[in-house]
């Protein structure tokens, strides 16, 4: 009985929770390059417009931040597309909804954290 509506149902709902595992996997993995960019962020882009205040001990520039940053988000880049292909490619799921709600899920563990931060 695999051709029934439930059975297909059931494999759309497996093919969802896959999806959803490794890209909160992943995600938990990108929260520390994820912060680094953000730090990143605050003390030189924002900091030079005037948004933020650079942080007074930072005195190395951006280059370590860059050869630091640049490695590491390609990498975790180039592990969550590939990963998130094999499973899109394996699985019946519609693209317009699975590439996004991947992203957002990878997202997760990290904007969780900033919340708990903001909220200590």
């Amino acid at each position: 009985m695999t051709g029934t509506p439930s059975a297909g149902r059931a494999r759309n709902v497996r093919a969802w929770a896959k999806q959803a595992c490794v890209n909160l996997v992943l995600g938990c993995i990108a929260v520390i390059p994820l912060w680094l960019l953000l730090l990143f962020a605050i003390n030189f882009p924002l900091a030079s417009l005037g948004v933020t205040r650079r942080e007074p001990t930072e005195n190395d520039g951006m280059l370590p931040w860059l050869i630091l940053l640049v490695p590491l988000l390609s990498g975790l880049l180039a592990l969550w597309w590939s990963l998130n292909a094999l499973i899109r490619r394996r699985t019946d799921l519609p693209t317009r909804i699975y590439w996004p709600l991947g992203a957002a899920t990878a997202l997760l563990p990290t904007l969780t954290t900033w919340a708990l931060v903001a909220v200590m």
